[in-house]
């Protein structure tokens, strides 16, 4: 009798939905919103600040920047987003052995919160400052707030997995939309440093949602799944130090010789790059404890990753070379008003939050008629879109080059839409194959795996830039957009093959 008049217990908060998903993407997707309208509002403004020096008398347009060369401020850009993706790979490792997911993302705001701050003051050593730890900090953030969407659902066999990391991939461009006209904005029509630090309120409103809302989250992604013994703590503080002193050491020398410049800091950064994702994904693949599907659906995962590092070369270009080329060469006016550089950033984050509920619409009615395309299918599209986007850009490249003639905006307009349709048959997508592929041992490391894609991919512009290359030469653009469509339509030649690799994954 007393157990009929027994209540239930409400459910844990984390085990409440909205609209069919787990209440926690909410939280995440607010979350990543504010953390990538810092971010984007500030690399908005990150070239354009590079370049410019002091106020132009002929246009009386603001000056007060670092006046770096374009070619110099392209791979200070590219070495930039490198980083950033490059430092995700130790974030997913402290969010796998020190201090789980959830930890990790708040130390990583504190972080970013800090790096915009420095930014925010005038003179290149609080610049440099600022990026190193914007870098840092963005790398703790974005490999563990991907993997704790992947904690919020049932296993990689959720029929709501795909459609739930579109959806936080919206977030992550409405972010990206409302930055440049904010910050962006800001930045270039006032003042560069008061557009840095808005970069830095819109951090710190993320973690304030974050912390607020906790209870939201997965349990799951509090836990360290593999937790450091006290003798790996011990030898990793060892080796860190170690590494630390060399390096002090090598730069001390190369400034008592008064040799340094900005290349001594980004050639090495830019090498590492393009090292480090081929060391780290042969040591994953030769790890003896993965099974033997871990290691096959590793040899499929390879193509995936090349292919993606194609794919950002082009894609991340948007805020460096096409963004000088419309300061320069594009005919802004629209209905009288002078459009700001920075809000060409904006055209893609639009476009993406306009056309993800459409492609996520799309795969599921195919998916239900057993007609959706593979993943490398989609991976094979994009590179050709991209592809084909430089293609285009390479027309009105051929009217302005050597001179100072201006085209229409809408060229800008076009290539954007290019990128937006091929980003989304791949980012999304890649997020998701890579939260289902990845060894269970390297769960939050490798989403940093697949941010080193982004790493290999800017630091080919990088070190373009670094060589002096004219990244908007019309030849540069058409080898770029030659290599991007041949990559195309090789992975969707040997489509069949990879996805027998994938076993059942893709």
């Amino acid at each position: 009798m007393a157990s009929s008049l027994t209540t239930a217990s409400p459910s844990p908060a984390h085990e409440k939905t909205v609209l069919g998903h787990p209440i926690g993407l909410a939280t995440l997707f607010m979350t990543e919103m504010w953390e990538r309208f810092s971010y984007y509002g500030m690399r908005a403004l990150l070239v354009l600040y590079l370049v410019s020096g002091g106020v132009d008398a002929a246009t009386g347009s603001q000056g007060g920047g670092l006046g770096f060369t374009a070619a110099t401020a392209t791979a200070i850009y590219s070495v930039y987003v490198a980083m950033v993706y490059l430092m995700a790979m130790p974030g997913g490792w402290f969010g796998d052995r020190v201090w789980g997911a959830r930890k990790t993302v708040t130390i990583a705001g504190v972080v970013i919160m800090a790096g915009h701050l420095a930014l925010a003051l005038p003179g290149q050593l609080s610049f440099f400052v600022g990026l190193l730890l914007v870098a840092v900090g963005s790398g703790l953030l974005k490999a563990n707030i991907s993997t704790m969407v992947g904690h919020l659902y049932r296993g990689v066999d959720d029929p709501r997995r795909d459609s739930g990391f579109t959806i936080f991939y919206i977030g992550i461009n409405v972010g990206a939309l409302l930055a440049p006209i904010g910050i962006g904005m800001v930045g270039e029509i006032v003042n560069w440093h008061l557009g840095f630090a808005l970069a830095a309120v819109g951090m710190g409103i993320g973690l304030v949602v974050y912390l607020l809302a906790g209870r939201t989250l997965s349990p799951q992604s509090s836990i360290v799944p593999n937790p450091l013994s006290a003798v790996e703590r011990k030898a990793v503080i060892v080796k860190a130090l170690a590494v630390l002193a060399v390096v002090a050491v090598f730069y001390g020398a190369v400034v008592a010789a008064d040799m340094f410049t900005i290349k001594w800091a980004l050639y090495p950064i830019t090498i590492a790059g393009l090292l480090i994702p081929v060391a780290v994904l042969v040591r994953i693949k030769r790890d003896r404890d993965l099974s033997t599907v871990e290691q096959t659906r590793m040899s499929a995962y390879i193509w995936f990753f090349v292919a993606a590092a194609v794919f950002w070369m082009i894609y991340d270009q948007g805020g460096s070379t096409l963004s000088l080329f419309g300061d320069k060469n594009s005919e802004r006016s629209l209905l009288g008003w002078e459009v700001p550089t920075t809000i060409f950033q904006s055209l893609n984050p639009l476009f993406v939050v306009a056309l993800a509920p459409v492609f996520a619409a799309a795969w599921v009615a195919l998916a239900r008629r057993n007609r959706e395309p593979s993943t490398i299918v989609k991976f094979s599209v994009a590179l050709i879109i991209v592809g084909a986007s430089f293609f285009v850009f390479a027309l009105p490249l051929s009217q302005t080059a050597g001179n100072d003639t201006k085209v229409t905006m809408w060229w800008l307009v076009l290539i954007f839409l290019m990128h937006t349709l091929a980003e989304l048959c791949l980012s999304p997508v890649g997020l998701s194959v890579t939260t289902k592929m990845a060894p269970q041992k390297y769960g939050s490391q490798m989403m940093g795996v697949w941010f080193l894609a982004v790493t290999a991919g800017d630091c080919v512009t990088g070190l373009m830039g670094l060589a002096d290359v004219q990244l908007n030469g019309v030849g540069v653009i058409l080898f770029q957009a030659v290599a991007a469509v041949l990559a195309g339509l090789a992975i969707f030649m040997y489509r069949k093959k990879v996805n027998q690799l994938m076993d059942g994954m893709g």
